[in-house]
């Protein structure tokens, strides 16, 4: 259910075109930092946001949040609803700073 950083790194180069990299933090934390390419989906409102989606999607979509606790509860809420290609980042933005990104701020 968790994808590491360096694997994600290694899809974003490949394939682009087949991930959606969804960052289920909040506003305040967006506006802060944010991983290229990634799109705001709040987890407050990630049920109401997320209600039309389409099985047919086939991008495989990863979640992050600030350490990965969020991100983990947003990818089990798409798996349930029988979205199973979606990983939450593990460790979060923070890790993603550390590992991949150090000019990405941490908080």
């Amino acid at each position: 259910m968790e994808i590491l950083a360096r694997d994600l790194l290694q899809l974003m180069k490949d394939a682009p075109q087949r991930i959606q990299l969804i960052d289920c933090r909040e506003t305040d934390e967006w506006e802060l930092c944010r991983i290229e390419g990634s799109e705001l989906i709040p987890l407050s409102q990630f049920a109401n946001l997320t209600a039309n989606w389409e099985l047919s999607d086939t991008r495989k979509k990863v979640i992050y949040c600030h350490h990965g606790i969020r991100s983990l509860q947003a990818t089990g809420f798409l798996r349930n609803k029988g979205f199973e290609n979606t990983y939450s980042l593990q460790g979060g933005i923070d890790n993603w700073s550390v590992e991949i990104a150090p000019n990405i701020p941490r908080y």
